[in-house]
């Protein structure tokens, strides 16, 4: 299984007391989920050839329990990940 720390993936972990709890909202389940986004997306660029080292990664969970991952990179590193993206785009309009 992929870990998503070995791609800089930083996940705090679950701490109750840093968020107000609503009954009946499972914080926990977006915490994960988002957990598992950020390893995906971590996966997907590494192998992609895209150096993750410089990358900040957090999962979080908003007010109504859902996952959010949190991605703090370089303009650079922003720059790279954009041409990455657009000729991940090329190729599929030319299939």
């Amino acid at each position: 299984m992929y870990d998503p720390e070995d791609a800089g993936f930083e996940s705090d972990p679950f701490d109750p007391d840093d968020v107000v709890w609503v009954c009946g909202v499972d914080y926990v389940a977006g915490w994960r989920d988002a957990t598992d986004a950020g390893g995906q997306l971590a996966e997907a660029l590494t192998s992609a050839g895209f150096d993750t080292a410089g990358l900040e990664w957090q999962a979080k969970t908003d007010a109504d329990g859902a996952g959010r991952v949190r991605l703090v990179l370089s303009a650079a590193a922003a720059h790279d990940v954009a041409a990455l993206v657009r000729a991940v785009a090329r190729l599929g309009k030319a299939s």
